[in-house]
């Protein structure tokens, strides 16, 4: 009973993790799980359920260097690794999420005019001044009760689809075993890419400290983590899959084109969950991506990262209301969408490279375990992968201007992982030579 009042307790009091799970749960996930259910039927259910369990220990390892730390994690870096490594962060985090925020955007504004018939440059402005004056005026505690809210809208939204859409079950449990279709490389690497991703590692440290918790916390915000990664973005996720591998076959659907299609196919009352599900994960989304920046931003310039400093609270109206153009971008949605957490997939490696570095370096206050570790290097391994197959693809179509600049900046952060690598190895060497020889 006393467990049971626990978790009662913690339910009551959840929150930074669901601000990151608004982000992971948001139209660019979508439109690789629309992609790869349309395009391969069932077959990457595996690859969907395991992204859950990913995202989970991504957030676990960023919330345990913000609650150890009680810091945020560019000042941390700044302190322990050096002024040049802290703004390579800053710069990894920057790019991922701009670009991000113009697409999402986009996607907003598109189902927004899709819904009622206005134009979407009209809800693009609309849609910018709410951010604003929303986040700007009442800064993280709206936008946590917002994403819990949205978060559980839109997971029912899709649950709720799957009892008008019909799945095959055995099908579905022949796609759990791991097999990788041909072609389907990239829309996997997306649906991974969504639940792992820089701005959802570098964000947490900075919300966490936004909601007052400290290491005292380490429960609840581990509760906090599965609650939200594992549980409510793994069903949106497995829901979302089903009903496009079910009922869908064009591997070309955009994410709004895949809500139209539902209509004729399983009924107006699919096709309407859907389009509302994919407009509540779009605003959960943008509201979410639109702090990461000025967080990481404000932390680099040492202003404080709560909108009681003016500093800060500019920036976040700056960058709500420049992501305006993004509704007037035009253009194949999905397409957009891939490119985004294909270019959070180049920086998330470094993140993820710097938290596990972090973690076991005297900026913790607690020594981290050896199946912590594991799990850490697990993830920057299949993160790195990811990246690599992403950025051998650009390479063999050709290399234009766009792709030829993530493709330096992709190698600039490689070799910034190889120099840490060397740095730990160095720091080990020196600590262990140091240590006083045991006595006889």
């Amino acid at each position: 009973m006393a467990d049971l009042g626990r978790i009662r307790g913690y339910a009551g009091e959840m929150g930074p993790s669901w601000v990151a799970g608004a982000i992971a749960a948001g139209p660019a996930t979508m439109a690789s799980l629309v992609t790869g259910g349309a395009a391969y039927g069932y077959d990457l259910l595996w690859v969907v359920v395991l992204s859950a369990f990913a995202g989970a220990l991504a957030q676990y390892l960023a919330m345990r260097l913000g609650l150890l730390t009680e810091r945020g994690i560019v000042s941390v870096v700044e302190e322990y690794l050096g002024e040049w490594w802290a703004w390579l962060l800053v710069a990894d985090v920057v790019l991922a999420s701009g670009v991000a925020q113009l697409v999402i955007m986009n996607t907003l504004a598109s189902v927004s005019a899709t819904i009622t018939g206005v134009d979407a440059w009209l809800w693009g402005l609309l849609w910018a001044v709410v951010l604003a004056l929303g986040l700007a005026g009442r800064g993280y505690g709206l936008l946590e009760a917002a994403a819990k809210l949205l978060v559980a809208g839109v997971v029912l939204a899709f649950v709720a689809s799957l009892f008008v859409v019909p799945v095959d079950p055995g099908a579905a449990a022949i796609g759990l075993v791991p097999t990788l279709p041909g072609g389907s490389a990239l829309v996997a690497a997306g649906i991974l890419g969504g639940a792992v991703h820089i701005t959802l590692i570098t964000m947490h440290s900075y919300t966490m400290r936004a909601k007052g918790w400290t290491e005292r916390e380490y429960g609840l915000a581990t509760f906090d983590v599965g609650a939200s990664m594992l549980v409510a973005f793994g069903v949106y996720s497995v829901a979302i899959f089903l009903v496009a591998a079910s009922v869908l076959s064009d591997p070309d659907l955009s994410t709004v084109g895949a809500a139209q299609a539902l209509g004729p196919l399983v009924g107006e009352n699919a096709r309407w969950l859907f389009l509302f599900g994919l407009g509540g994960a779009a605003v959960s989304t943008l509201g979410g991506n639109t702090i990461v920046t000025p967080f990481v931003l404000a932390d680099k310039l040492g202003w404080g990262t709560t909108v009681e400093d003016p500093r800060y609270r500019g920036l976040l109206a700056a960058v709500a209301l420049l992501s305006a153009p993004g509704a007037v971008i035009g253009g194949q949605v999905i397409g957009q969408l891939v490119l985004v957490l294909a270019l959070g997939t180049v920086g998330t490696p470094f993140a993820i490279a710097i938290v596990v570095y972090l973690l076991n370096s005297p900026a913790v206050s607690r020594p981290t375990s050896a199946f912590t570790n594991v799990g850490g290097l697990a993830l920057l391994s299949v993160s790195g992968v990811l990246a690599a197959n992403f950025l051998r693809g650009q390479a063999a179509g050709g290399l234009g201007p766009l792709s030829g600049a993530v493709l330096a900046f992709a190698v600039l952060l490689a070799l910034a992982m190889i120099g840490l690598f060397v740095k730990y190895v160095l720091e080990r060497l020196g600590s262990d030579s140091a240590a006083p020889e045991p006595a006889d």
